[in-house]
């Protein structure tokens, strides 16, 4: 089984929570806002100060975004600290992680996909709403299509019976 979604079910199941502000909670993360960039500008980020997690996220981002964002962050603290810790300023920036298509964001986009939607709420959904396009889908799941995808290709690599019609984009966030 695939480590990121193996660790994405782990945090839920340790946690008892899909809630990205939970998860940073449970992690003993400190969660912070900021308006000092621009909604276009820089999104959030993570970073690690005298061993204290940090996830920094835009205020300037509508809720839905914000709380993106944090599930986000809150998987790079989890799948990436050795990198933070590792370097010069101990901060992982995601200015444009919509177009940032490096394994870093790609993988933290991975565990968020897995992480806020179960694969059994995909599957009742295509159950129960075979008229649902992919928009559709995405919609009543509450989750940015791009996102969606992630989770559509993960579920098809662990072999259930999904398919997903767009390619997979680590950049989405930048949209």
């Amino acid at each position: 089984m695939d480590y990121i979604f193996r660790t994405s079910q782990e945090m839920a199941a340790q946690y008892k929570t899909r809630d990205p502000y939970e998860l940073l909670d449970g992690i003993g993360a400190v969660t912070r806002f900021t308006s000092a960039f621009e909604a276009d500008d820089l999104k959030g980020f993570a970073m690690i100060e005298n061993r204290i997690r940090y996830a920094v996220i835009n205020e300037r981002l509508s809720e839905s975004e914000q709380r993106i964002i944090a599930g986000h962050e809150a998987a790079h603290l989890i799948l990436h600290e050795d990198v933070i810790l590792q370097s010069p300023n101990r901060v992982l920036q995601d200015l444009d992680i919509y177009y940032n298509r490096g394994r870093l964001e790609n993988e933290a986009n991975r565990f968020l996909a897995d992480f806020l939607t179960s694969d059994e709420e995909i599957l009742c959904q295509l159950k129960w709403h075979k008229e649902y396009d992919y928009y559709d889908l995405a919609r009543a799941l509450y989750l940015p299509p791009p996102l969606l995808a992630f989770k559509l290709y993960s579920m098809m690599q662990r072999g259930l019976p999904v398919r997903n019609p767009v390619d997979l984009r680590s950049d989405f966030l930048k949209q």
